[in-house]
């Protein structure tokens, strides 16, 4: 273990930005089942941050902006992919890919057993980022396979 590590809940958190945070955040919650657990809000600019959890896990969350920041980052659709994704680990991918799909998630890879063991699928959210989510548990010897 690097001595750099810090004992807490999850050291690696994603961030992710979205020009319009409040939806966003709306539907992470409807297609996911993300829940809020941070809000910040600026009276002129809006949401400038927010923290979603899903289990032990934790998205970090900001608006597009012309900041230090943001000028390193481009959004899926202004680059016509996707540069990095995030996978989530969860009990039922077929419970979650129906729902993802009834909010809109735009399917990418279809709901399939994994020759790695798990079963997942792919899918875009609102604004293009690209997610990932299985049964399969990199922490765990024994992955359950199915739903």
């Amino acid at each position: 273990m690097s001595h750099f590590t810090k004992h807490t809940t999850a050291t690696l958190i994603p961030c992710l930005r979205y020009r319009d945070v409040s939806a966003a955040l709306d539907w992470l919650d409807r297609a996911f089942g993300f829940d809020q657990q941070h809000v910040v809000e600026d009276e002129q600019v809006g949401i400038i941050h927010a923290q979603v959890s899903f289990g032990n896990g934790m998205l970090m969350i900001g608006p597009v902006a012309d900041s230090e920041y943001g000028r390193l980052l481009r959004q899926p659709d202004e680059v016509g992919a996707s540069t990095q994704s995030i996978y989530v680990i969860v009990n039922s991918a077929d419970a979650l890919y129906a729902q993802a799909k009834a909010a809109g998630a735009e399917i990418v890879m279809e709901l399939k057993d994994q020759d790695y063991g798990g079963r997942g699928f792919s899918c875009r959210d609102l604004e293009g980022h690209l997610w990932s989510f299985g049964t399969y548990d990199p922490w765990q010897e024994d992955v359950e396979e199915g739903a």
